[in-house]
């Protein structure tokens, strides 16, 4: 029973769960990317190279035999998947700089002096007192 306990407490913890939670949003959020890079940002891109696609370009080391398929190097996909990660690493990065700069808007903004205190404010009643009787 100690032992369950013990696991209890620790699946519980504030940083298991966070990271959790984080590698579910995390995959969520691949499919987000995923999809705009699939069906947003390449039909364009893919208009504009002429719809080049890498992924078919191989170097073939033995040839197919009725017993064994062919050792083929497919480089196209590496190639293809290479395009692919920059299209998204520059998407993203535009994505992170569009949000930094929000944030150092609101950074910029100064913030609201804070109420003073009950002292301050009762000192300042004092203050205010004592010049009245001048």
């Amino acid at each position: 029973m100690g032992m369950m306990k013990e696991f209890r407490e620790f699946a519980m913890k504030g940083n298991v769960v966070d990271m959790a939670i984080g590698i579910i949003i995390g995959t969520a959020f691949g499919k987000i990317v995923s999809s705009l890079v699939g069906d947003i940002i390449m039909p364009p891109i893919g208009v504009l190279l002429g719809g080049v696609d890498f992924s078919n370009l191989a170097i073939t080391i033995k040839h197919a035999t009725e017993t064994s398929p062919a050792v083929v190097i497919g480089y196209g996909r590496f190639i293809q998947t290479l395009v692919d990660f920059l299209i998204i690493a520059f998407a993203l990065f535009f994505v992170v700089k569009t949000i930094n700069s929000l944030k150092k808007k609101q950074q910029e903004a100064p913030p609201a002096p804070p109420a003073p205190s009950k002292e301050e404010v009762l000192l300042a009643e004092i203050r205010d007192l004592l010049k009245a009787k001048s």
